[in-house]
């Protein structure tokens, strides 16, 4: 209805018959009514919560006689089924903020984008629906694992990732796995870059440690003496660099899965390694036979010294008794000079023939001990011999003609008369002092 309308005023019942009769089909080649459309939408509404639905050319049902219906209950009905409507979808909006945490989950809640309170106990919670407050959830027992040179496979090489620089200019493929959890879900959330790969400054640290730790030393000692060694190291530079950069991840474990020289001069480093094994093979042999001839050399050396040092030793002390006993035969000697020399020369006598394989006898006695047996007749002219020489202190001469050597053990001794005829030499000296 529009206020250029010709029958603005009237009643339905009140149009012309010309208006009735002029009636025509509308064309659809126009828009469409907006009035109608209000007065459709009204009906429907009132339909919908009890409300009578009047003639199609009254809108909500208008009285007769009145020109514009009654307004007042079609509003009613329609504010009615709208603030219905409006509670309903309000107990819908407030429902959405309920969501559940699982076990080993964290709940990052933010207001309006900013970071409010993080829910780490597993349940059914509630917080402001969206847009007011949202979640994120974040499982932080996962244990994450992150591929570096290689996907899936380490045939599947990324050789950007892999081909690492050593200490000694060589280069080695080096492909390794990191093992992770997220220890703090705010800081992962809020220092990264929350997009399809949030694991890539993973990546990068991981590159960074590992290129770091192998660049400070030699090829042998990354593929052989220090490969353990290396993945700690790698590991505890990798959580460092992680710390600095708030990223919220806790680095569990660095695995090398393979580590080798590049497929291009693998040949040519199995020949050098080979050689290197040779060399020192041949080392180790030099340095064994060495340890096995120094010692003994060093032991023999030690012997000879010792020897030289024992026979100084007994010279020394076999000269300071020679002097010892000098000076003490000096001093019976200057008590007695003829025993004295009685005794030097027995003792002299006896050592002379302690070194001859013969035996003297006395000819001028006959006796049966030649039959005897020779070990027999040593042993009875060395104990005749002992007594003679203590008896020569008191001034009786012994025969010393029938002093009888021992000859060595193992030869055969011969005895031999001596036919010239012996005098004591004793009694010579006795003859020479005599007036």
């Amino acid at each position: 209805m529009s206020l250029n309308d010709p029958n603005w005023g009237r009643n339905a019942g009140q149009k012309s018959d010309s208006d009735q009769g002029s009636r025509r089909p509308k064309s659809n080649d126009g828009p469409p009514d907006l009035d109608e459309l209000w007065r459709d939408f009204n009906r429907r509404l009132s339909s919908l919560f009890g409300g009578r639905g009047g003639d199609p050319g009254n809108s909500g049902g208008n009285r007769p006689g009145t020109p514009f219906g009654n307004p007042f209950g079609s509003n009613l009905n329609a504010g009615i089924g709208l603030g219905v409507l409006l509670a309903l979808m309000l107990l819908l909006w407030l429902g959405s903020g309920f969501y559940i945490v699982q076990e080993g989950q964290a709940a990052v809640v933010m207001r309006f984008g900013e970071f409010r309170e993080l829910n780490n106990r597993a349940g059914f919670t509630w917080r402001f629906p969206s847009p007011i407050e949202t979640h994120e959830l974040v499982n932080v027992q996962q244990l994450r694992q992150l591929e570096v040179g290689y996907r899936s496979n380490v045939k599947n090489k990324v050789l950007k990732e892999s081909l690492i620089l050593t200490g000694d200019q060589s280069i080695v493929d080096m492909q390794y796995a990191v093992q992770y959890r997220i220890g703090d879900p705010q800081a992962w959330l809020f220092n990264n870059n929350p997009g399809p790969q949030p694991e890539e400054i993973i990546r990068q640290s991981a590159e960074t440690a590992m290129r770091e730790t192998v660049g400070r030393r030699q090829i042998d000692q990354v593929l052989y003496e220090e490969k353990e060694q290396v993945a700690k190291i790698a590991q505890k530079l990798m959580q460092d660099v992680l710390d600095r950069y708030k990223a919220g991840v806790s680095v569990v474990d660095v695995t090398v899965q393979q580590v080798q020289p590049p497929e291009q001069v693998q040949a040519a480093f199995e020949d050098a390694n080979k050689a290197a094994q040779d060399r020192e093979r041949l080392i180790n042999e030099g340095r064994a036979y060495a340890n096995d001839v120094i010692p003994k050399a060093r032991g023999t050396a030690a012997r000879l010294l010792q020897e030289a040092d024992g026979h100084k030793q007994r010279v020394i002390a076999m000269a300071t008794g020679d002097a010892s006993r000098f000076e003490s035969v000096l001093k019976e000697y200057a008590k007695a000079p003829q025993v004295t020399r009685d005794r030097l020369y027995l003792d002299t006598m006896q050592q002379v023939f302690q070194n001859t394989s013969k035996v003297y006898v006395d000819s001028r006695n006959a006796n049966n001990l030649l039959y005897l047996p020779l070990d027999k007749l040593i042993q009875q002219v060395a104990a005749g011999s002992a007594s003679a020489a203590s008896a020569a202190g008191g001034g009786n001469a012994p025969a010393a003609a029938n002093s009888v050597a021992q000859a060595p053990a193992g030869s055969s001794p011969a005895m031999e008369p001596d036919p010239r005829p012996r005098s004591d030499p004793r009694e010579n000296l006795r003859n020479r002092e005599r007036p």
